[in-house]
This record gives structure tokens, C-alpha cells and sequence, in this order.
């Protein structure tokens, strides 16, 4: 049991991580929380939540932004208490113990890869109506789809996955300079859109406002939530940041800000400008908001722009999913809990080479090949059981760890962590059965991994052993990249 349960000791940040350099300032970090954010709840799940939740699905993501909130200040406290790569599994590690850990990077794992191979095979609706309103042809239906959908391979998605690992090889700080760009030409279009969608508003489209109970509003939240991923995003770039201990809780609180505003506004607009039933209709299955413009207007120059800003969206937003899963992987292979060559740092880029390969390999496949859109439960499900994790965090290192430097505190201790616990679980309540099922069933992968494997190998583990054993390795310092 001591095994099982030992917790990482927290440490100061250091100047340089394992080859990562401090590179990051409170701006750019904050854009990549938006970046991995805004699009996917506004471009992908609208025409999910909607017909689940009808007009009341402005109240859904009023629930989600609320829950994601209280979670919020729990993640800026963590951040700021432990300011290093990992997001919620380094606290976990460090607050709840190895096995927790583990269980949470299982949900990491299946929330960052799941939901970017499922952005990324989404990305070929939107490019194929830009090409389409530009050139006047259209993709190949063979190679804009997987074989379980009737095509082939789905080409765009490998393509875009692709692009975003080299972006990613070539340096940390490219890479958040080219998503603050992408950031800014997204939430432009997002709003033009508002503006324009907002002039053909009907009052009686939001007559039937729940047109399917609580029950449906709570549904709605769950499959929503999941776009929250953002703010997990940026606790994942801890060591990579400057000034961690103050950067890292300001950049959530900001981009927890931008984002629900946003949403929120384009919610509001989308389902005033045309019955709740349509979004159900085929044609708005891959571009939603671009169909509903062009209704609008009788013309197909603003959804020529729409199509362009979600393609810039969605390419934004797998960048930065891809970034949070190289780093989560990175800094368990640091911890010895999976193979240490994902903890290797490529010393001319500072980046973790190998684990990009293998992460953008791995999503690349299922976004080709696989339709994933029917798991946004899924994904859901694995973010707020991390959420749980992170809000019973700072009740457990408050208590073990007062002594802790803290620039941010969680106002409202201890209510608002109990509160945020509550919030999540009511969310997963929502969920339906199958959801669970496919979720403890990955988890029990990963759990009989780690202890067959992975317990063995933990740099934590062979510390404590040399400790026991008065060893001569207790006087020098751990390789995390050293072959077990």
C-alpha cells in the first residue's frame, strides 16, 4: 500500500526541466488554454447538444462555464503550488499518490488523444465547404472519410495531424506564437458570425425552451464540458513557463473568461437565427454554423469566411490537444511510469521529440480511420473525473502541505473545491451507461499496465529502494531520461 500511494515530493521550479527551457509569458499561455478551447464546443457539439437540450442548451453552457469555473480556481491554486509539466497528473502524484496518478493519466490520455483525433477528422467538413465555396470542386468522398463511413482514408485529418507535429517538433515557442495568430483570426469569425446571425434572431425559436427536461439540459452539459479541456491544456506547459507560480493560475483564469463569453454570445445567436429541430438537418452535421450564415444571408461569402475560421479553429485546437498529450506523456516517462523515451528532450529544439512522433502517429491513425464524433462522452467523462481529481488536490495539499508558497488561493475554502466536486459529479450523472462501461474499461488497462510495469520502473520507487538499501545512489542525482 505504501507503494501504491507514495507521493512526488514538490519541489521549487527549476531554471531548465529536462532540457525544457522557460519560454512562456502569461499571453501566450493563456491563448493556448483559448486555443485548445474555443471551436470545438461551437463548430462540433452544437449540432449534438442542441437537439438534446433545445434553446435551453444557452443554460447548458451556462452549467458547463459554472462547473468549469469552480474547477478553475482549484487549477489555479494547484498550478500555482506546483508549478511543473503534467497538469492533473503531477498533482495528483503529488497530493494523492502513484496509483492516482496513474488512473488520472489514464483520463488524460483518452481526453487529450480521443478528442484530437476527433477534432482533427472533423476538420474535413469544414475544408471541404471552403474549397468548395473557393474553387467550386470538392474533396473525394473516398479521402475525406474512414472506411467505417464509407470512404477510404480520412486524408485531411492525417494531413492535419501531420502539420501540427512538425510545428510542434520545430519549438515550443513557434508553436504558441502560430496558435495566438490562429486564435485571433478564430474568435474574429466567431464573433462576425454572432453579429451577423444575431440580425435574423426570433424570439419564438427559443418558445420550447426545454423541450426535453432537466434531464436533457444535463445531458447537453456533459457532452459540452469536454471542449473545457483548454484549462487543463495550460497547466500542461508548467515547465516550460516563465514565472510559473504566477503565470500559470492568471493564463486560466483568462482564458476561462474569454472562453465562456464567447461561447455563450455564439450559443445565443446560432439558436435565435433558426428553429432548434434544424440543427438535427444532414447538411449541418460537418459545418453547422456555415449553413446556418449562408440561410441567413442568401449569400456564400460570410460562410466562405466562417468555413475559413473554422478550418484556422480547428487546426488551432488540435495543435494545442496534441501539445497538452506530448507533455502529459512527457512528464510520466520523466516519473518512470512508462517508458523513458518519452521523457527524452531533443537538445537543439527543446522539445520532446519522441513523444510527438508516437502521439501524432497514434492520433493520426484514428482520425483517419476511425469516426470518433459519437465519443464526445467519453472525453467528457475522462475530463471531469481529472477535475475531481484536481478539486480534492487542493483540500489534501492544504492540509499535508500548508507550508507550501501559494500566489493564488481558492476563495470560498473549502466550500467552493466541495462545491466543484459536487458540480462534476452531477455532470457525470448525465452520462449515459456505455459511457461508463468504455471508461472503466480503459482505465483498468492502464491500472494492470502500471501494475505489471510501471510500479517497478517508477523513479519515486527506485529512490525509495536506494534510501532503504544505504546505497551509493542515494548521493547522486536521478537521470529521468537514464534506461532503467
Amino acid at each position: 500500500m505504501r507503494e501504491l500511494f507514495r507521493r512526488k515530493p514538490v519541489t521549487a521550479p527549476a531554471e531548465r526541466v529536462g532540457g525544457l527551457t522557460r519560454g512562456l509569458g502569461t499571453f501566450q499561455l493563456a491563448m493556448l488554454g483559448v486555443g485548445a478551447t474555443i471551436g470545438t464546443g461551437v463548430f462540433f457539439v452544437m449540432h449534438e447538444s442542441v437537439p438534446l437540450a433545445g434553446p435551453a442548451v444557452v443554460v447548458a453552457f451556462v452549467v458547463a462555464g459554472v462547473v468549469a469555473g469552480l474547477t478553475a480556481v482549484c487549477y489555479a491554486e494547484l498550478a500555482s503550488a506546483v508549478p511543473v509539466s503534467g497538469s492533473t497528473y503531477a498533482y495528483a502524484y503529488a497530493t494523492l499518490g502513484e496509483l492516482v496518478a496513474m488512473i488520472v493519466a489514464a483520463c488524460l490520455v483518452l481526453e487529450y488523444g480521443v478528442s484530437a483525433a476527433a477534432v482533427a477528422s472533423g476538420w474535413s467538413g469544414y475544408l471541404d465547404r471552403l474549397i468548395g465555396d473557393l474553387f467550386g470542386w470538392h474533396l473525394p468522398p473516398a479521402l475525406a472519410a474512414g472506411p467505417l463511413e464509407g470512404g477510404i482514408l480520412n486524408l485531411p485529418a492525417v494531413l492535419l495531424v501531420g502539420m501540427c507535429a512538425v510545428l510542434l517538433i520545430r519549438g515550443t515557442r513557434e508553436s504558441a506564437l502560430v496558435n495566438t495568430i490562429m486564435v485571433a483570426i478564430k474568435v474574429g469569425v466567431l464573433l462576425m458570425f454572432a453579429f451577423i446571425a444575431i440580425t435574423a434572431f426570433q424570439v419564438d425559436n427559443f418558445a420550447d425552451f426545454a423541450p426535453h427536461g432537466a434531464a436533457g439540459v444535463t445531458a447537453a452539459a456533459g457532452t459540452i464540458f469536454f471542449t473545457f479541456i483548454g484549462l487543463d491544456a495550460v497547466s500542461t506547459a508548467g515547465d516550460e513557463v516563465r514565472d510559473p507560480q504566477r503565470s500559470l493560475p492568471r493564463a486560466i483564469m483568462i482564458a476561462l473568461a474569454t472562453v465562456v463569453t464567447v461561447y455563450l454570445f455564439v450559443a445565443i445567436a446560432a439558436v435565435g437565427a433558426q428553429p432548434w429541430q434544424d440543427f438535427e438537418r444532414e447538411e449541418q452535421q460537418s459545418a453547422g454554423l456555415a449553413v446556418i450564415l449562408g440561410d441567413v444571408l442568401g449569400a456564400t461569402w460570410p460562410a466562405t469566411v466562417l468555413a475559413a475560421g473554422a478550418v484556422v479553429s480547428i487546426f488551432s485546437v488540435t495543435l494545442v490537444v496534441l501539445f497538452g498529450q506530448t507533455r502529459i506523456l512527457y512528464a510520466i516517462g520523466r516519473d518512470g511510469l512508462i517508458p523513458k523515451a518519452f521523457a527524452r528532450v531533443d537538445p537543439r529544439t527543446h522539445t520532446p521529440v519522441f513523444s510527438t512522433v508516437v502521439c501524432a502517429g497514434a492520433i493520426a491513425l484514428l482520425a483517419g480511420l476511425v469516426p470518433l464524433s459519437n465519443l464526445w462522452d467519453l472525453v467528457s467523462m475522462g475530463t471531469l473525473v481529472a477535475f475531481i481529481v484536481v478539486s480534492l488536490g487542493v483540500i489534501v495539499l492544504r492540509r499535508t502541505r500548508p507550508d507550501l508558497e501559494r500566489s493564488f488561493r481558492v476563495p470560498g475554502y473549502p466550500v467552493t473545491p466541495i462545491l466543484s466536486i459536487a458540480a462534476c459529479l452531477y455532470l457525470i450523472a448525465g452520462l449515459g451507461w456505455t459511457t461508463y462501461a468504455w471508461f472503466a474499461a480503459w482505465v483498468a488497462v492502464v491500472v494492470a499496465f502500471y501494475l505489471l510495469w510501471g510500479r517497478r520502473h517508477s523513479v519515486l520507487g527506485r529512490s525509495a529502494a536506494a534510501d532503504a538499501t544505504g546505497s551509493e545512489e542515494t548521493n547522486q542525482p536521478l537521470d529521468p531520461t537514464a534506461s532503467p
